[in-house]
Protein backbone atom coordinates (compact mmCIF):
# COMPACT_ATOMS: atom_id res chain seq x y z
CA UNK A 1 0.00 0.00 0.00
CA UNK A 2 3.41 2.26 0.92
CA UNK A 3 4.28 2.11 -2.42
CA UNK A 4 1.10 2.71 -4.20
CA UNK A 5 0.40 5.60 -2.22
CA UNK A 6 4.13 6.80 -2.87
CA UNK A 7 2.91 6.18 -6.52
CA UNK A 8 -0.17 8.40 -6.94
CA UNK A 9 1.60 11.33 -5.66
CA UNK A 10 4.42 11.39 -7.50
CA UNK A 11 2.37 10.22 -10.66
CA UNK A 12 -0.67 12.55 -10.57
CA UNK A 13 -0.39 14.50 -6.81
CA UNK A 14 -3.25 12.42 -5.65
CA UNK A 15 -3.60 11.11 -1.58
CA UNK A 16 -5.07 8.01 -0.61
CA UNK A 17 -7.92 8.30 1.44
CA UNK A 18 -10.82 6.04 3.78
CA UNK A 19 -14.34 6.66 4.54
CA UNK A 20 -16.84 4.52 7.20
CA UNK A 21 -19.37 2.29 5.80
CA UNK A 22 -21.64 5.41 6.21
CA UNK A 23 -20.04 7.44 3.82
CA UNK A 24 -18.55 9.56 6.14
CA UNK A 25 -15.10 11.00 5.34
CA UNK A 26 -12.21 9.78 7.99
CA UNK A 27 -10.83 13.35 8.98
CA UNK A 28 -8.50 14.69 11.77
CA UNK A 29 -11.02 15.59 14.43
CA UNK A 30 -11.02 11.48 14.71
CA UNK A 31 -7.03 11.47 14.37
CA UNK A 32 -7.88 9.44 10.77
CA UNK A 33 -6.71 10.34 7.59
CA UNK A 34 -8.07 13.34 5.17
CA UNK A 35 -7.96 13.43 2.10
CA UNK A 36 -5.09 15.91 1.04
CA UNK A 37 -5.89 16.89 -2.75
CA UNK A 38 -5.74 19.87 -5.03
CA UNK A 39 -5.89 23.40 -3.82
CA UNK A 40 -9.38 24.11 -4.71
CA UNK A 41 -10.73 20.45 -3.43
CA UNK A 42 -8.54 21.73 -0.15
CA UNK A 43 -10.33 25.25 -0.10
CA UNK A 44 -13.59 24.14 -0.48
CA UNK A 45 -13.33 21.30 2.30
CA UNK A 46 -12.19 23.85 4.66
CA UNK A 47 -15.77 25.22 4.94
CA UNK A 48 -18.17 23.78 6.76
CA UNK A 49 -20.91 23.43 4.15
CA UNK A 50 -18.06 22.06 1.55
CA UNK A 51 -16.99 19.16 4.15
CA UNK A 52 -21.21 18.54 4.64
CA UNK A 53 -21.31 18.33 0.54
CA UNK A 54 -18.19 16.46 -0.15
CA UNK A 55 -19.72 13.48 2.50
CA UNK A 56 -22.40 13.61 1.08
CA UNK A 57 -20.85 12.94 -2.50
CA UNK A 58 -18.50 9.87 -0.50
CA UNK A 59 -22.44 8.80 0.53
CA UNK A 60 -23.40 8.10 -2.55
CA UNK A 61 -20.19 6.21 -3.32
CA UNK A 62 -20.98 4.26 -0.02
CA UNK A 63 -24.57 3.28 -1.11
CA UNK A 64 -22.85 2.44 -4.86
CA UNK A 65 -20.72 -0.14 -3.11
CA UNK A 66 -23.30 -1.42 -0.67
CA UNK A 67 -25.83 -2.34 -3.24
CA UNK A 68 -22.46 -4.48 -5.00
CA UNK A 69 -22.88 -2.88 -8.55
CA UNK A 70 -19.01 -2.47 -8.06
CA UNK A 71 -17.74 -6.05 -6.40
CA UNK A 72 -19.43 -8.39 -4.11
CA UNK A 73 -18.57 -9.93 -0.84
CA UNK A 74 -15.64 -12.50 -1.35
CA UNK A 75 -15.33 -10.62 -5.10
CA UNK A 76 -11.52 -8.82 -5.79
CA UNK A 77 -12.61 -5.23 -4.91
CA UNK A 78 -13.09 -3.43 -7.60
CA UNK A 79 -12.73 0.28 -8.40
CA UNK A 80 -15.38 2.44 -9.98
CA UNK A 81 -15.49 6.39 -10.69
CA UNK A 82 -18.32 9.06 -9.41
CA UNK A 83 -18.14 12.46 -10.04
CA UNK A 84 -17.85 15.09 -6.53
CA UNK A 85 -20.17 18.05 -6.75
CA UNK A 86 -17.10 19.83 -7.42
CA UNK A 87 -16.79 18.09 -10.85
CA UNK A 88 -14.17 16.08 -9.68
CA UNK A 89 -13.47 12.25 -9.68
CA UNK A 90 -13.35 10.21 -7.11
CA UNK A 91 -12.31 6.66 -7.36
CA UNK A 92 -13.25 4.26 -4.98
CA UNK A 93 -13.15 0.84 -4.28
CA UNK A 94 -14.48 -1.16 -0.85
CA UNK A 95 -13.56 -3.15 1.90
CA UNK A 96 -15.16 -6.02 2.43
CA UNK A 97 -15.13 -8.54 5.41
CA UNK A 98 -17.72 -11.00 6.62
CA UNK A 99 -20.24 -10.00 4.18
CA UNK A 100 -19.87 -6.14 5.42
CA UNK A 101 -19.05 -3.18 3.32
CA UNK A 102 -16.52 -2.13 6.32
CA UNK A 103 -15.63 1.22 4.35
CA UNK A 104 -14.06 2.01 1.34
CA UNK A 105 -10.41 3.34 0.18
CA UNK A 106 -10.61 6.69 -2.09
CA UNK A 107 -8.94 9.56 -3.89
CA UNK A 108 -10.07 12.21 -6.04
CA UNK A 109 -9.29 15.81 -7.25
CA UNK A 110 -8.33 14.64 -10.52
CA UNK A 111 -10.10 16.23 -13.56
CA UNK A 112 -10.08 14.38 -17.36
CA UNK A 113 -7.90 15.90 -19.72
CA UNK A 114 -7.70 19.06 -20.39
CA UNK A 115 -10.10 21.99 -19.21
CA UNK A 116 -11.94 23.81 -21.49
CA UNK A 117 -12.45 28.07 -20.51
CA UNK A 118 -15.88 27.25 -20.10
CA UNK A 119 -15.32 24.52 -17.77
CA UNK A 120 -12.62 26.17 -15.42
CA UNK A 121 -15.22 29.56 -14.98
CA UNK A 122 -18.16 27.00 -13.99
CA UNK A 123 -15.40 25.21 -11.58
CA UNK A 124 -14.48 28.39 -9.93
CA UNK A 125 -17.47 29.47 -9.41
CA UNK A 126 -18.61 25.89 -7.52
CA UNK A 127 -15.61 26.35 -5.31
CA UNK A 128 -16.56 29.92 -4.38
CA UNK A 129 -19.54 28.84 -3.16
CA UNK A 130 -17.74 26.82 0.04
CA UNK A 131 -14.47 29.61 0.41
CA UNK A 132 -12.61 32.21 -0.89
CA UNK A 133 -9.99 31.52 -3.89
CA UNK A 134 -6.91 34.32 -4.22
CA UNK A 135 -7.23 36.10 -7.30
CA UNK A 136 -8.49 35.03 -10.12
CA UNK A 137 -7.80 31.25 -9.16
CA UNK A 138 -5.64 30.59 -12.74
CA UNK A 139 -3.05 28.89 -10.75
CA UNK A 140 -4.99 26.79 -8.54
CA UNK A 141 -6.66 25.62 -12.05
CA UNK A 142 -3.53 24.56 -13.30
CA UNK A 143 -2.77 22.73 -10.78
CA UNK A 144 -5.07 20.36 -10.81
CA UNK A 145 -4.15 17.09 -11.63
CA UNK A 146 -5.56 15.73 -15.23
CA UNK A 147 -5.77 11.85 -16.06
CA UNK A 148 -6.66 10.48 -19.02
CA UNK A 149 -9.08 7.72 -19.99
CA UNK A 150 -5.79 5.55 -19.63
CA UNK A 151 -4.68 7.01 -16.65
CA UNK A 152 -7.83 6.48 -15.10
CA UNK A 153 -8.25 3.26 -15.56
CA UNK A 154 -4.75 2.41 -14.02
CA UNK A 155 -5.89 4.64 -11.41
CA UNK A 156 -8.69 2.48 -10.56
CA UNK A 157 -6.88 -0.49 -10.62
CA UNK A 158 -4.19 1.25 -8.52
CA UNK A 159 -7.04 1.50 -5.98
CA UNK A 160 -8.68 -1.48 -6.31
CA UNK A 161 -5.13 -3.09 -4.84
CA UNK A 162 -4.93 -0.90 -1.97
CA UNK A 163 -8.25 -1.65 -0.91
CA UNK A 164 -7.78 -5.77 -1.77
CA UNK A 165 -4.54 -5.11 0.72
CA UNK A 166 -6.21 -3.29 3.24
CA UNK A 167 -8.71 -6.51 4.03
CA UNK A 168 -6.10 -8.95 3.88
CA UNK A 169 -3.49 -7.34 6.32
CA UNK A 170 -5.25 -5.35 8.63
CA UNK A 171 -8.84 -6.75 9.02
CA UNK A 172 -9.48 -4.66 12.54
CA UNK A 173 -8.56 -1.83 10.59
CA UNK A 174 -11.38 -1.78 8.33
CA UNK A 175 -13.84 -3.55 11.05
CA UNK A 176 -12.81 -7.23 11.20
CA UNK A 177 -13.31 -9.13 14.50
CA UNK A 178 -10.21 -9.78 16.54
CA UNK A 179 -8.86 -12.67 15.61
CA UNK A 180 -9.18 -16.46 17.56
CA UNK A 181 -7.76 -16.61 20.65
CA UNK A 182 -4.53 -18.71 21.38
CA UNK A 183 -3.18 -17.33 17.84
CA UNK A 184 -3.91 -13.77 17.89
CA UNK A 185 -0.94 -13.20 15.08
CA UNK A 186 -2.27 -14.47 12.21
CA UNK A 187 -0.10 -12.43 9.79
CA UNK A 188 2.94 -13.69 11.39
CA UNK A 189 3.80 -16.36 9.47
CA UNK A 190 5.73 -19.34 10.81
CA UNK A 191 6.68 -22.07 13.35
CA UNK A 192 10.21 -21.62 13.88
CA UNK A 193 11.67 -21.69 17.54
CA UNK A 194 12.78 -18.25 16.71
CA UNK A 195 9.59 -16.99 15.68
CA UNK A 196 7.99 -18.37 18.57
CA UNK A 197 10.00 -16.73 20.80
CA UNK A 198 8.87 -13.65 18.76
CA UNK A 199 5.14 -14.34 19.16
CA UNK A 200 5.43 -15.25 22.78
CA UNK A 201 7.31 -11.50 23.38
CA UNK A 202 4.54 -9.63 21.31
CA UNK A 203 1.76 -11.32 23.03
CA UNK A 204 3.37 -9.37 26.32
CA UNK A 205 4.10 -6.22 24.74
CA UNK A 206 0.96 -5.40 23.15
CA UNK A 207 -0.94 -5.21 26.68
CA UNK A 208 1.14 -2.20 27.12
CA UNK A 209 2.09 1.15 25.80
CA UNK A 210 5.66 1.38 26.17
CA UNK A 211 7.66 2.30 23.20
CA UNK A 212 9.14 -0.42 21.50
CA UNK A 213 12.57 -1.33 19.56
CA UNK A 214 12.30 -3.52 16.44
CA UNK A 215 16.06 -4.49 15.32
CA UNK A 216 16.59 -7.27 12.01
CA UNK A 217 18.37 -7.06 8.75
CA UNK A 218 16.52 -5.26 5.93
CA UNK A 219 13.28 -7.46 4.45
CA UNK A 220 13.01 -9.52 7.87
CA UNK A 221 9.53 -7.42 8.43
CA UNK A 222 9.91 -5.13 11.27
CA UNK A 223 6.98 -2.72 9.74
CA UNK A 224 4.63 -6.12 10.05
CA UNK A 225 5.20 -6.49 13.44
CA UNK A 226 4.90 -2.92 14.47
CA UNK A 227 1.32 -3.46 12.80
CA UNK A 228 0.65 -6.28 14.53
CA UNK A 229 1.60 -4.61 18.13
CA UNK A 230 -0.62 -1.58 17.22
CA UNK A 231 -3.65 -3.43 15.85
CA UNK A 232 -3.80 -5.62 18.34
CA UNK A 233 -3.24 -3.16 21.57
CA UNK A 234 -5.27 -0.86 23.44
CA UNK A 235 -4.68 1.88 20.29
CA UNK A 236 -5.30 -0.76 17.46
CA UNK A 237 -8.39 1.78 16.32
CA UNK A 238 -6.41 4.79 16.52
CA UNK A 239 -4.31 6.02 13.56
CA UNK A 240 -1.18 3.97 12.46
CA UNK A 241 1.32 6.29 10.72
CA UNK A 242 4.25 5.28 9.35
CA UNK A 243 7.80 7.07 8.25
CA UNK A 244 10.92 5.95 6.95
CA UNK A 245 13.64 8.49 8.76
CA UNK A 246 16.06 7.62 5.76
CA UNK A 247 13.48 8.73 2.81
CA UNK A 248 13.95 12.36 3.65
CA UNK A 249 16.82 15.25 4.52
CA UNK A 250 16.45 16.99 7.56
CA UNK A 251 14.34 19.93 6.64
CA UNK A 252 12.02 17.70 4.92
CA UNK A 253 11.84 14.85 7.71
CA UNK A 254 11.31 17.79 10.53
CA UNK A 255 8.52 19.45 8.34
CA UNK A 256 7.18 15.91 7.96
CA UNK A 257 7.17 14.93 11.16
CA UNK A 258 6.39 17.96 13.17
CA UNK A 259 4.41 20.66 10.82
CA UNK A 260 5.14 24.05 10.26
CA UNK A 261 3.66 26.77 10.46
CA UNK A 262 2.70 30.15 7.61
CA UNK A 263 5.86 31.68 6.66
CA UNK A 264 8.43 29.58 8.06
CA UNK A 265 9.94 28.86 4.91
CA UNK A 266 9.30 29.48 1.33
CA UNK A 267 6.30 27.95 0.02
CA UNK A 268 4.58 27.80 3.21
CA UNK A 269 1.46 29.31 2.69
CA UNK A 270 -0.17 28.07 5.75
CA UNK A 271 -0.06 25.96 8.69
CA UNK A 272 0.57 22.36 8.24
CA UNK A 273 -0.33 19.41 10.21
CA UNK A 274 2.88 17.49 10.93
CA UNK A 275 2.82 13.70 11.17
CA UNK A 276 2.40 13.26 14.86
CA UNK A 277 -0.51 15.28 15.26
CA UNK A 278 -2.03 12.93 12.42
CA UNK A 279 -0.85 9.82 14.97
CA UNK A 280 -2.62 11.49 17.89
CA UNK A 281 -3.84 9.19 20.16
CA UNK A 282 -2.41 5.57 17.88
CA UNK A 283 0.71 4.89 16.93
CA UNK A 284 3.76 6.09 14.78
CA UNK A 285 6.28 3.66 13.32
CA UNK A 286 9.57 5.21 12.88
CA UNK A 287 11.85 3.18 10.67
CA UNK A 288 15.64 3.43 10.44
CA UNK A 289 15.90 5.60 13.26
CA UNK A 290 19.57 5.39 13.39
CA UNK A 291 19.76 7.93 10.30
CA UNK A 292 17.94 10.02 11.78
CA UNK A 293 20.18 13.47 12.66
CA UNK A 294 21.58 14.76 15.83
CA UNK A 295 19.17 17.57 15.92
CA UNK A 296 16.21 15.63 14.91
CA UNK A 297 17.07 13.27 17.65
CA UNK A 298 16.79 15.87 20.00
CA UNK A 299 13.41 16.82 18.97
CA UNK A 300 11.98 13.49 19.22
CA UNK A 301 13.65 12.95 22.77
CA UNK A 302 11.66 15.95 23.53
CA UNK A 303 8.31 14.33 22.44
CA UNK A 304 8.78 11.12 24.28
CA UNK A 305 9.36 12.41 27.38
CA UNK A 306 6.98 15.22 27.67
CA UNK A 307 4.70 14.34 24.77
CA UNK A 308 5.09 17.67 22.95
CA UNK A 309 6.86 19.32 20.09
CA UNK A 310 7.65 22.62 18.47
CA UNK A 311 6.14 22.94 14.56
CA UNK A 312 8.77 24.61 12.49
CA UNK A 313 8.92 28.79 12.62
CA UNK A 314 6.37 27.72 15.87
CA UNK A 315 5.96 29.02 18.66
CA UNK A 316 3.30 27.82 20.62
CA UNK A 317 4.30 23.50 21.84
CA UNK A 318 1.86 21.29 20.28
CA UNK A 319 0.83 18.78 22.79
CA UNK A 320 0.21 14.95 21.36
CA UNK A 321 -0.26 11.20 22.76
CA UNK A 322 1.63 8.85 20.36
CA UNK A 323 3.10 5.78 21.45
CA UNK A 324 6.14 5.18 19.52
CA UNK A 325 7.83 2.00 17.61
CA UNK A 326 10.72 2.62 16.10
CA UNK A 327 12.82 -0.19 14.04
CA UNK A 328 16.93 0.01 12.63
CA UNK A 329 18.60 -2.36 11.17
CA UNK A 330 21.89 -1.03 12.64
CA UNK A 331 23.31 -1.63 15.67
CA UNK A 332 21.79 1.28 18.16
CA UNK A 333 24.14 0.37 21.00
CA UNK A 334 26.98 0.80 18.88
CA UNK A 335 26.20 3.70 17.05
CA UNK A 336 25.79 5.20 20.89
CA UNK A 337 29.45 4.10 21.36
CA UNK A 338 30.84 5.76 18.13
CA UNK A 339 28.89 9.20 19.42
CA UNK A 340 26.50 8.29 16.07
CA UNK A 341 23.28 8.02 18.22
CA UNK A 342 21.89 9.78 21.41
CA UNK A 343 22.64 7.85 24.14
CA UNK A 344 19.68 9.47 25.81
CA UNK A 345 17.49 8.80 23.14
CA UNK A 346 18.96 4.88 22.61
CA UNK A 347 17.01 4.23 25.93
CA UNK A 348 14.35 6.13 25.62
CA UNK A 349 13.08 3.77 22.38
CA UNK A 350 15.30 0.77 23.88
CA UNK A 351 12.05 0.15 26.64
CA UNK A 352 11.26 -3.04 25.01
CA UNK A 353 13.04 -4.55 22.27
CA UNK A 354 12.39 -7.33 19.68
CA UNK A 355 14.79 -8.90 17.21
CA UNK A 356 13.97 -10.12 14.24
CA UNK A 357 15.72 -13.35 13.15
CA UNK A 358 17.00 -13.35 9.28
CA UNK A 359 15.53 -15.64 7.00
CA UNK A 360 18.58 -18.06 6.71
CA UNK A 361 18.05 -18.39 10.66
CA UNK A 362 14.64 -19.63 10.27
CA UNK A 363 14.84 -22.16 7.26
CA UNK A 364 12.36 -24.45 8.88
CA UNK A 365 9.73 -21.54 7.64
CA UNK A 366 10.37 -21.14 4.39
CA UNK A 367 8.34 -23.81 2.85
CA UNK A 368 5.36 -22.40 5.02
CA UNK A 369 6.20 -19.18 3.62
CA UNK A 370 6.57 -20.29 -0.10
CA UNK A 371 3.30 -21.75 0.24
CA UNK A 372 1.78 -18.73 1.86
CA UNK A 373 2.90 -16.09 -0.93
CA UNK A 374 1.78 -18.47 -3.66
CA UNK A 375 -1.28 -18.11 -2.11
CA UNK A 376 -1.13 -14.73 -1.97
CA UNK A 377 0.26 -13.95 -5.39
CA UNK A 378 -1.36 -16.50 -7.44
CA UNK A 379 -4.46 -14.32 -8.83
CA UNK A 380 -2.17 -11.01 -9.20
CA UNK A 381 0.76 -13.15 -11.35
CA UNK A 382 -2.77 -14.18 -13.60
CA UNK A 383 -2.33 -17.45 -12.59
CA UNK A 384 -5.69 -19.10 -14.19
CA UNK A 385 -6.21 -22.47 -13.00
CA UNK A 386 -7.98 -23.23 -9.78
CA UNK A 387 -5.39 -25.62 -8.17
CA UNK A 388 -2.48 -23.85 -6.06
CA UNK A 389 0.71 -24.49 -8.02
CA UNK A 390 3.25 -26.29 -5.68
CA UNK A 391 7.00 -26.10 -5.77
CA UNK A 392 8.88 -29.74 -6.83
CA UNK A 393 10.88 -31.09 -4.04
CA UNK A 394 13.87 -29.91 -6.26
CA UNK A 395 13.25 -26.37 -6.23
CA UNK A 396 12.08 -26.27 -2.75
CA UNK A 397 15.53 -27.85 -1.74
CA UNK A 398 17.05 -25.02 -3.88
CA UNK A 399 14.81 -22.10 -1.64
CA UNK A 400 15.62 -23.65 1.88
CA UNK A 401 19.15 -23.90 0.73
CA UNK A 402 19.85 -20.45 -0.46
CA UNK A 403 21.02 -17.75 2.12
CA UNK A 404 18.38 -14.71 1.42
CA UNK A 405 20.06 -12.12 2.14
CA UNK A 406 16.87 -9.79 1.06
CA UNK A 407 15.17 -12.14 3.94
CA UNK A 408 11.50 -12.56 3.65
CA UNK A 409 11.11 -9.73 0.96
CA UNK A 410 13.12 -11.64 -1.10
CA UNK A 411 11.52 -14.51 -1.09
CA UNK A 412 8.36 -12.89 -1.44
CA UNK A 413 9.38 -11.39 -4.95
CA UNK A 414 11.44 -14.65 -5.89
CA UNK A 415 8.03 -16.45 -5.64
CA UNK A 416 5.54 -13.84 -6.94
CA UNK A 417 7.94 -14.13 -10.20
CA UNK A 418 8.60 -17.52 -10.83
CA UNK A 419 4.36 -17.62 -10.12
CA UNK A 420 4.54 -14.97 -13.20
CA UNK A 421 6.69 -16.78 -15.42
CA UNK A 422 4.80 -20.29 -14.90
CA UNK A 423 1.81 -19.21 -16.68
CA UNK A 424 -0.85 -21.85 -15.50
CA UNK A 425 1.82 -24.40 -14.51
CA UNK A 426 0.45 -26.51 -11.30
CA UNK A 427 4.08 -26.86 -10.00
CA UNK A 428 7.10 -24.74 -9.98
CA UNK A 429 10.06 -26.34 -11.21
CA UNK A 430 13.84 -25.05 -10.44
CA UNK A 431 13.88 -23.64 -14.10
CA UNK A 432 11.74 -20.85 -12.82
CA UNK A 433 14.04 -20.02 -10.11
CA UNK A 434 16.23 -17.06 -10.91
CA UNK A 435 19.99 -17.79 -11.89
CA UNK A 436 21.66 -16.57 -8.80
CA UNK A 437 19.66 -19.39 -6.95
CA UNK A 438 20.08 -22.25 -9.25
CA UNK A 439 23.75 -21.15 -9.15
CA UNK A 440 24.09 -21.36 -5.54
CA UNK A 441 22.59 -24.28 -5.31
CA UNK A 442 24.93 -25.80 -7.63
CA UNK A 443 27.98 -24.18 -6.06
CA UNK A 444 29.92 -26.81 -4.32
CA UNK A 445 30.34 -25.90 -0.72
CA UNK A 446 34.24 -25.68 -0.88
CA UNK A 447 33.69 -22.17 -3.23
CA UNK A 448 31.71 -21.05 -0.45
CA UNK A 449 34.74 -20.91 1.38
CA UNK A 450 37.37 -20.14 -0.90
CA UNK A 451 40.23 -17.53 0.20
CA UNK A 452 39.36 -14.33 -1.18
CA UNK A 453 41.44 -12.29 -3.23
CA UNK A 454 44.43 -10.46 -1.87
CA UNK A 455 43.41 -6.58 -1.56
CA UNK A 456 46.91 -4.03 -1.37
CA UNK A 457 47.07 -0.66 -0.25
CA UNK A 458 46.19 1.28 3.07
CA UNK A 459 42.84 0.55 5.09
CA UNK A 460 41.21 3.62 3.45
CA UNK A 461 42.01 2.50 -0.03
CA UNK A 462 41.15 -1.30 0.70
CA UNK A 463 37.56 -0.54 1.91
CA UNK A 464 37.08 2.20 -1.05
CA UNK A 465 37.89 -0.10 -3.50
CA UNK A 466 35.30 -2.94 -1.46
CA UNK A 467 32.48 -0.17 -1.41
CA UNK A 468 33.00 0.82 -4.73
CA UNK A 469 32.73 -2.79 -6.60
CA UNK A 470 29.93 -3.53 -3.71
CA UNK A 471 27.72 -0.09 -4.93
CA UNK A 472 28.77 -1.15 -8.71
CA UNK A 473 27.28 -4.97 -8.46
CA UNK A 474 23.92 -3.46 -6.56
CA UNK A 475 23.82 -1.20 -9.52
CA UNK A 476 24.20 -3.80 -12.08
CA UNK A 477 22.00 -6.05 -10.51
CA UNK A 478 19.03 -3.32 -9.60
CA UNK A 479 19.24 -1.81 -13.62
CA UNK A 480 20.25 0.98 -11.52
CA UNK A 481 17.52 1.70 -9.50
CA UNK A 482 19.08 4.15 -6.57
CA UNK A 483 16.06 3.88 -4.77
CA UNK A 484 15.69 0.30 -4.92
CA UNK A 485 19.65 -0.57 -4.20
CA UNK A 486 19.69 2.30 -1.24
CA UNK A 487 17.15 0.74 0.46
CA UNK A 488 19.11 -3.03 0.32
CA UNK A 489 22.31 -1.34 1.45
CA UNK A 490 20.54 0.58 4.39
CA UNK A 491 21.68 3.73 3.11
CA UNK A 492 19.69 6.72 2.35
CA UNK A 493 19.55 7.56 -1.26
CA UNK A 494 20.92 10.67 -1.05
CA UNK A 495 23.98 9.36 0.51
CA UNK A 496 24.31 6.60 -2.26
CA UNK A 497 24.27 9.09 -4.99
CA UNK A 498 27.37 10.81 -3.48
CA UNK A 499 28.77 7.55 -2.86
CA UNK A 500 28.40 7.37 -7.11
CA UNK A 501 29.10 10.89 -7.95
CA UNK A 502 32.79 9.85 -5.88
CA UNK A 503 33.44 6.33 -7.46
CA UNK A 504 32.53 7.72 -11.05
CA UNK A 505 29.53 4.95 -11.24
CA UNK A 506 27.27 6.60 -13.21
CA UNK A 507 25.60 4.32 -15.99
CA UNK A 508 26.89 4.20 -19.59
CA UNK A 509 24.76 3.88 -22.57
Amino acid sequence: MALIRDLLRRWWGLELAFADPKGYVLDHADGKIFPSQNELCRLALFSKEGFRRCNESVKVVSDHLKVGRASGPGEPPTAFVHECHLGFDVVAAPLWFDGELAGFVFTGGSVRDALAPIAKAELLRKVREFADVEGDGERAVADIPRLSEAELEHLKDLVAAVAAECVRAAPRFVGGTAPAPGHPFNEIVGSSPAVRDVLRLLEKIVKSESTVLIHGESGTGKELIARAIHYHGPRGKKPFVVQNCSAFNDNLLESALFGHVRGAFTGAVKDQAGLFQVADGGTFFLDEIGDMSAALQVKLLRVLQEGTFMPVGGTKPVKVDVRIIAASHKDLAGMVAHRQFREDLFYRVNVLKITLPPLRERQADIPTLVGHFIRKHKKAAGVATEDVPRPTDSALAMLVGYPWPGNIRELENEIERALVLGGDTTEIGPELLSQRIRDAHAAPASAARSVPRELTGTLREVVEQVESEVILAGLIRTHWNKSQLAKELGISRSYLIQKCAYYGLERKE
